[in-house]
């Protein structure tokens, strides 16, 4: 047993590594558990969702049930989580050029979606991990009869067989999601061609790297193989030669500025949107990037100028309050924001920001309205944290006590925090009248967050 301790503490490392591999590939974690960074932006996720919805409503899919997620990441990447969650990374979002390419990656993760393939993915596993725990049987039998090379050798070949099982299983049902996304887009009258021309930009960045993987060793189809598949269904589409809107062109293209403004380091935004380009994507990247400097001055500038143009786009002016804000013009600032509000009455973030800035000035004036649209903006997205925590603030500020407490036990059952959920829901019943709506609530999240809280202790 001491002489096949150190052959087996190595193959057995490899063999949960390879596990542990399966099951990243399997199933993302949930967000909070990777640490995942998002971004929340009205525009960017109205746009978004303005083309998602079409195609999940074409799979058979609910767009309420459905959450899309838009990642704080440059790769260009994009997938989906179990509890019907789509994710976009923001390198996508900034690299693809197209609206009809960013269809066909939504297409395609619906086709995933739709076809069951998180649910299906248990299956494979499964299947991959049968010859793999046969291998450790026999080769660990070897290693501790005395045969240490031939027990690795037994161990490694089960690795390679398990892990071929799987990727053919995955290779599968990514195809099956390339035909199940064409379909959506044909029925939604679009053309599958920025599907193709996605694929192959993946195509060549395989050529430029200089990759000659084995085809049957990775989870996705072979590029060539994957685009004359998909260039077959093109073909045939009645709408092969639709080309994108200049409204969704257009919208694409601010949304890419604004991200490339915000995200991207500003004196490489700058050099992106010099200013000798006057259009209005450079002129919001660049408003971006000011702000971000910070040079408030020339981002307001910008903004100004983009006001003139479009004095009612709910974008520029939730942009513009926003400037004024930090400038500590809070006051100057409402106004914009209120106009955004009526712009877009169901836009709750911006709602939220209108919120926040009238607590933010410490009047007493602005506390009911302030109240007003934060109860607004949570009927519209209940599971906002910061909408929960400027509320709490508000109700303070009202001598609210025991409304402040709930809404602060909201906001930690929102993200999550169930244990500092269980105190605050406790606090905020004790004071509410017994039976009331409030009080009501106030048991419910007692009953869940308990409950919650005891499993993440025992995890």
């Amino acid at each position: 047993m001491k002489l096949a301790s150190p052959l087996l503490r190595p193959v057995l490392g490899f063999v949960a590594g390879a596990l542990a591999l399966f099951a990243l590939t399997v199933s993302p974690p949930p967000a909070h558990a990777q640490g995942i960074s998002f971004i929340r932006d009205t525009e960017a996720e109205r746009v978004l969702r303005g083309w998602l919805d079409p195609i999940l409503i074409a799979s058979g899919l609910n767009p309420q049930a459905v959450h899309l997620h838009i990642v704080n990441d440059p790769s260009l990447n994009a997938f989906v989580a179990e509890g019907q969650n789509m994710f976009l990374h923001t390198g996508l979002l900034m690299t693809l050029e197209t609206p009809s390419q960013i269809m066909g990656v939504m297409a395609h993760e619906t086709g995933h979606m739709a076809d069951g393939h998180l649910v299906r993915m248990s299956a494979g596993m499964r299947a991959a991990t049968v010859p793999l725990l046969v291998s450790m049987a026999v080769g660990i039998g070897a290693i501790m009869a005395g045969a240490g090379d031939a027990g690795s050798a037994i161990l490694m070949g089960g690795q390679q067989i398990a892990e071929r099982t799987f990727l053919s299983f995955t290779r599968t049902q990514e195809a099956a999601a390339d035909q199940a996304g064409m379909r959506y887009l044909t029925a939604i009258r679009r053309s599958g061609i920025g599907m193709v021309q996605v694929f192959k930009r993946f195509q060549d960045q395989e050529i430029l790297s200089d990759r000659r993987a084995d085809p049957f060793a990775q989870s996705h189809p072979a590029s060539g193989d994957r685009i004359a598949s998909l260039q077959n269904l093109v073909d045939s589409s009645p709408y092969r030669d639709l080309r994108d809107s200049p409204e969704d062109q257009y919208a694409l293209d601010m949304m890419r500025a604004k991200l490339r403004g915000y995200i991207e380091r500003p004196e490489i935004s700058l050099r992106r949107y010099p200013t000798s380009d006057t259009s209005k994507p450079a002129r919001y990247a660049r408003a971006m990037a000011y702000f971000r400097q910070p040079d408030m001055t020339k981002a307001l500038a910008e903004m100004e100028g983009l006001l003139k143009d479009e004095p009612n786009n709910p974008y520029f002016l939730e942009m513009y309050g926003q400037i004024k804000v930090e400038m500590g013009r809070v006051d100057e600032g409402i106004i914009p924001y209120q106009q955004a509000v009526r712009e877009l009455p169901d836009a709750p973030l911006i709602r939220v920001a209108l919120g926040a800035a009238m607590i933010g000035t410490e009047n007493p004036k602005y506390h009911e309205e302030a109240i007003k649209e934060l109860e607004i903006a949570l009927a519209q997205e209940p599971d906002n944290a910061f909408a929960w925590y400027e509320l709490a603030q508000a109700y303070g500020r009202k001598g609210m006590k025991a409304k402040a407490e709930l809404a602060t036990a909201e906001r930690y059952f929102a993200v999550g925090a169930y244990a500092s959920a269980v105190q605050f829901a406790g606090r905020a019943q004790r004071q509410l009248p017994p039976a009331s709506t409030d009080w009501q609530r106030a048991a419910d999240i007692l009953a869940i967050a308990q409950v919650q809280a005891r499993n993440q202790k025992e995890r």
